[in-house]
């Protein structure tokens, strides 16, 4: 045998070797995996049990929503757990896997490639580049597919009232079936699975009104058709709107988008059909100024903002943030906090360059409720926004409009590798495989063994691990790690 068939072997060992050590951990509050709907203070191993898994392995973890985890396994298939019974719409969104996690029937065979989940709403992408989605059926799209900036303009309507009622505002499990609302009311219909139930009403931090009515949840998962030969490579899933990407760089939105989060420009409460979101000069050819702005609100000046197609996007709460090839940081949406970075607290209804970046690349990008969380190329972290639990690592409770680069002793000087939020906590991987973790912490999801908020980062160590990827849910954190012992 030569030298180079030897390498080669030797190559296919490694990788072989390192699939099979792949697991995955998990902290925080996910009622179905643990006794009487207790916190995971501290990181407990996620064992692949299921028969369906057999000859099976976990490829990577994606979050989860409300009270439940997702995640991806080696041949492609969707993998969710965590949720109760009690748990209502989070327990159909997770296809009813408690405890167990359990794969999650999609109606396709190719592999998943990707896998986002907001509070009650997910999508998943394949390697065909084709989309799936379900859960509140307003989030799943319907209608024809809307291309055109002109015909999309006359169908704007800037409707300048408050919200009526926003998933945004959660502020802990219970209040979700309790004190957010009427939940009590539902009535299932298996056979079109469909369920229909009494809207929860969602308190508003600005506002104390609260609304309610009746929408549909769909269980099945919905092809998203966003026109001929458009092939999505990612998603991101807010509180009650989603973000596609295609292979091409172009950004699709929609749901709801009263803060201006779908990036049309005005406050459109609903759209139901997948739109193109200008965020650069190749998106329009009719204005391509229009793609820009530099500024708050409709009315800003245009401006050249780097970049003629989009690598990464994130969704937030009821905010956007996307980045260009060029490593410009593009946010839109709800800024009351400061979450869009632009150094105040106005929406942004188109998406905007943070002015604190020009002339810096951003390479990751992750949004919480309330806040954003980016590393630039040279492994710097950055925050921005609402910071009432120490969610920024910054040292305080104040928020920040502006981004705030955080020390870096607070990581041992390590490079910055992949940043993630959940509704009010957030987790940074180093590059070489440290995790560090703060903000909101009463059900554990930083996973350091107490219930006590940090404002700074603390760091969480598995022995025997080393961390491959993180990725927070609302109220929990999973890990991807490979076991070196």
């Amino acid at each position: 045998m030569s030298e180079n068939e030897a390498a080669e072997d030797a190559t296919v060992v490694v990788v072989e070797k390192e699939c099979a050590e792949k697991m995955v951990y998990m902290w925080g509050y996910l009622p179905g995996a643990s006794l009487e709907k207790s916190p995971i203070l501290s990181p407990v191993p996620v064992p692949l049990s299921d028969p369906a898994f057999a000859g099976d392995l976990w490829k990577d973890v994606c979050g989860g929503g409300c009270g439940f985890a997702i995640a991806i396994s080696e041949k492609g298939k969707l993998i969710t757990w965590g949720s109760s019974d009690d748990e209502s719409q989070s327990y159909l969104t997770s296809g009813k896997h408690g405890e167990i996690p359990g794969p999650f029937q999609l109606p396709t065979e190719a592999p998943v490639v990707k896998a986002a989940a907001g509070w009650a709403h997910c999508a998943t992408v394949t390697d065909v580049g084709e989309m799936y989605a379900w859960g509140w059926k307003e989030c799943v799209p319907s209608g024809k597919v809307i291309t055109d900036f002109i015909t999309m303009g006359s169908l704007q309507k800037d409707t300048t009232g408050k919200q009526s009622s926003s998933i945004a505002e959660q502020g802990s499990p219970q209040s979700s079936n309790t004190s957010s609302g009427s939940d009590s009311h539902h009535d299932k219909k298996v056979g079109d699975e469909v369920v229909k139930r009494r809207k929860i009403s969602f308190t508003r931090q600005d506002s104390d009104s609260q609304v309610s009515g009746d929408e549909f949840f769909t269980i099945s998962p919905s092809l998203v058709t966003l026109g001929n030969e458009v092939k999505i490579s990612s998603v991101a899933v807010g509180g009650r709107h989603t973000l596609a990407l295609s292979d091409v760089g172009q950004v699709w939105g929609w749901g709801y988008g009263g803060e201006g989060q779908l990036g049309l420009g005005s406050r459109v409460k609903m759209m139901s059909s997948p739109h193109l979101i200008p965020c650069t000069e190749s998106v329009s050819g009719k204005d391509k100024s229009s793609a820009f702005h530099q500024g708050s609100g409709a009315g800003a000046q245009g401006s050249n903002v780097p970049g003629s197609y989009v690598t990464e996007i994130a969704c937030g709460g009821r905010h956007s943030v996307v980045i260009t090839n060029t490593g410009a940081l593009l946010t839109f949406g709800w800024g009351l906090y400061g979450q869009c970075g632009q150094g105040n607290n106005a929406d942004q209804l188109r998406p905007t360059q943070v002015p604190s970046f020009l002339g810096t690349r951003v390479e990751k990008i992750a949004a919480g409720l309330w806040h954003t969380l980016c590393v630039t190329v040279n492994g710097q972290i950055y925050a921005f926004g609402g910071n009432q639990f120490g969610q920024l690592g910054t040292g305080s409770d104040q928020p920040e409009t502006s981004p705030r680069q955080l020390d870096a002793s607070r990581f041992e000087n390590r490079h910055s590798s992949i940043v993630s939020c959940g509704a009010r906590h957030s987790a940074l991987l180093t590059a070489d495989g440290h995790l560090f973790t703060w903000g909101w912490n009463k059900y554990g999801q930083l996973g350091l063994g107490d219930s006590a908020d940090r404002n700074i980062p603390g760091q969480v160590s598995i022995a025997g691990c080393r961390p491959r990827n993180v990725a927070c849910g609302w109220w929990h954190t999973l890990l991807l790690v490979d076991k070196t012992d």
